[in-house]
């Protein structure tokens, strides 16, 4: 059998696997931002490593010049400047957005270059960790600040961002250059990823549910506890997830790479830009920056608020998830399961003694749900198209408007 892209479907149109380049390192069958594919442990001894010459100098270049996006990386130092010489909350905010995101799509960079250097169990939970360091950092801030709708509404919106907007562009994107092939995902993993975001979606109604029809036995700490309890569960799940993806169902995640591999060319493997260690400290570097730029971020929301006139909750839902989502952006990843970061975030305010709960308000866990439903529809099948692209985008727009003439009734921001 030739390589996959050779398939004739059913219509005679030619039938392609759904991802962004045929050398990516990522699952793009809809599953988690986990990396399956990395090279195999003997491959550090193969002609492509022994061709590369890397150094500091060269780091430094691979890391800073490369990347387009890196113009950004001035607004950073700009940020502290207008932070200490001016009353302008409103432009802290947006030069920090600004500034982060290069950042975060670095850390994504820094992160699948160090993943080559270990086994795909490894790079898997490094990818899942850092690969949402950049949001994982700006919830801990906001905590800390006891800002919890803020962390609650802008990790509601990166989970929104991912499945309508990230996986709209990219249904779009590729139905547009490929309109004339069906482009085909792996619709297993897409069912099992839908089952989890639907179970993400029941430990957050109930919460609501349990604080609207005021039937907790406990007023007030029924809630939390079932908040937390809940959380706690969703973690275990996510666990169990990823060892069944990375270990005890591999094949299920990885069809395409299997068939690849016997009329694959070798010369297309992807070799690494970074050393091991180069790796590890550009990613404490870039943690560090992100996190001091965080903090300027954190404290400029309500001043740009009240500056733009505009809900916290739109800034929180819409505006802040495109920091965190970078990396998916960049390079038209599919949708994260960045639910994990939810239960994360409840049981680190435990720790803080900050009362963060899975009561997301009526408003937006409806949002949440009625946006699960959506991509499930459109998963079922297993393939895209532009059409369904643009569906999921125009859904994005009606969430985003929906946002922008929302009031909070809450005060906890």
């Amino acid at each position: 059998m030739g390589p996959i892209e050779q398939k004739i479907d059913l219509d005679s149109d030619e039938e392609i696997p759904f991802s962004s380049t045929p050398v990516m390192r990522k699952v793009h069958a809809f599953d988690s931002e986990t990396t399956h594919a990395y090279p195999h442990a003997d491959m550090a001894n193969s002609r492509v490593f022994k061709q590369i010459r890397m150094g500091p100098l060269s780091s430094i270049h691979t890391v800073i010049f490369k990347s387009k996006i890196n113009v950004l990386l001035p607004f950073g130092p700009l940020v502290i400047l207008l932070h200490y010489v001016t009353e302008k909350h409103e432009w802290v905010f947006f030069f920090s957005l600004l500034g982060i995101t290069p950042l975060a799509e670095r850390l994504g960079f820094a992160t699948e270059q160090l993943a080559f250097y270990t086994g795909p169990t490894v790079g898997g939970l490094l990818n899942a960790t850092f690969g949402n360091a950049t949001e994982m950092i700006i919830s801990i801030y906001a905590l800390n600040n006891g800002m919890i709708r803020v962390v609650q509404q802008s990790l509601l919106g990166s989970i929104l961002s991912n499945m309508l907007l990230v996986l709209g562009c990219s249904f779009f994107i590729g139905g547009i250059i490929h309109h004339k092939k069906v482009q085909v995902f792996n619709k297993a993993s897409a069912v099992v990823n839908s089952g989890l975001l639907l179970m993400a979606v029941m430990g957050i109604m109930f919460p609501a549910v349990l604080h609207f029809t005021r039937t907790e036995v406990h007023f007030g700490k029924s809630e939390l506890a079932l908040s937390r309890f809940s959380s706690c569960v969703m973690l275990i799940a996510y666990a169990s997830y990823l060892f069944f993806q990375l270990k005890s169902q591999v094949n299920l995640y990885n069809p395409f790479d299997e068939e690849r591999g016997d009329g694959g060319d070798s010369d297309e493997e992807e070799a690494p830009e970074l050393t091991q260690w180069e790796a590890i400290a550009w990613l404490a570097i870039l943690t560090i920056w992100v996190s001091l730029l965080s903090g300027y971020l954190v404290d400029a929301i309500q001043g740009a608020s009240d500056s733009w006139n505009m809900p916290v909750s739109f800034i929180s839902v819409i505006l802040l998830p495109i920091v965190g989502n970078a990396t998916e952006h960049g390079s038209a990843i599919m949708f994260a399961m960045k639910d994990k970061l939810i239960p994360f975030c409840v049981v680190v305010g435990w720790f803080m003694g900050q009362p963060m709960d899975l009561n997301f308000q009526l408003f937006e866990t409806a949002s949440l749900f009625i946006a699960v439903l959506v991509v499930a529809f459109m998963l079922q099948e297993g393939t895209s198209n532009y059409f369904k692209g643009l569906m999921l985008i125009l859904g994005y727009l009606i969430v985003a408007a929906s946002f922008y003439v929302h009031v909070d009734l809450s005060n906890d921001d």
